[in-house]
């Protein structure tokens, strides 16, 4: 008797858990979040873009975005030097490329997580126009003892890289941009690591594919192209309800 009493007591508290647990998880539910990201692609520098995420529930493991980056393209090849008056430069480049993507696109939830434990795995593609804008890269150029000008790098001109003296100012020569329309494409792994049901934190790895209707002269030097691939990650924070 003794002993069927005790096994009441466990079955009946397992059965609190088990119920306990699935209310859990149903509190877990969320219908939309907003996700704010920085991301580092083998493209880009330190900061290769900055992100922003509309994510709505479709179903139960699948949701639609909406996203927006903002992106600084970068030749593969880009080496940066130091001048003797402590300031730095790019020999070789010629333009910057900056790119605003917006993106639409799914994801499938994979493994979902307890609200307070756990990693929530998810797949998600997207795709969308690229509007790329083609700055000058303007640097600071010795031309004597007691001169130096400041324009656009020129191989044909600014030949000595021990003349050069630094770069141009931030956004230095953006009134003479030129712009290249493009698309983007998109494939990764999202994984959620947030404790907190309002809270998201997490990190996104993928590929990413963009292409321009003609070729980025970023450093004249050198190859250049029309096509971009990358391997990105992207660390996000936001909110959901």
């Amino acid at each position: 008797m003794r002993f069927r009493f005790i096994l009441t007591l466990i079955l009946t508290f397992q059965s609190f858990v088990l119920f306990a647990q699935r209310e859990d998880a149903g509190d877990y539910e969320y219908d939309r979040e907003v996700l704010f990201g920085i991301n580092k692609n083998t493209n880009g520098g330190l900061i290769g873009a900055l992100s922003l995420k509309l994510g709505y529930r479709i179903d139960e493991s699948t949701f639609q975005f909406f996203g927006l980056d903002l992106a600084n393209v970068k030749n593969p090849k880009e080496v940066r030097y130091n001048t003797v008056l402590g300031n730095s430069y790019i020999f070789g480049k010629s333009n910057y490329l900056y790119v605003i993507r917006p993106y639409y696109g799914r994801e499938l939830i994979l493994f979902k997580k307890a609200p307070q434990q756990g990693v929530q795995v998810s797949l998600l593609g997207a795709i969308g126009p690229s509007l790329g804008i083609i700055s000058p890269y303007i640097i600071e150029y010795s031309v004597s003892r007691v001169e130096t000008v400041r324009e656009q790098y020129d191989p044909e001109v600014h030949q000595s890289r021990f003349n050069i003296l630094g770069h141009g100012r931030p956004f230095e020569g953006m009134g003479d941009a030129e712009i290249a329309f493009g698309g983007n494409a998109k494939a990764a792994v999202n994984f959620e690591f947030g404790v907190f049901k309002s809270n998201v934190t997490g990190l996104e790895l993928g590929y990413q594919l963009e292409g321009f209707t003609k070729e980025i002269p970023l450093m004249p030097t050198t190859e250049n192209r029309q096509i971009f691939q990358s391997v990105y990650f992207t660390f996000f924070y936001g909110f959901r309800k």
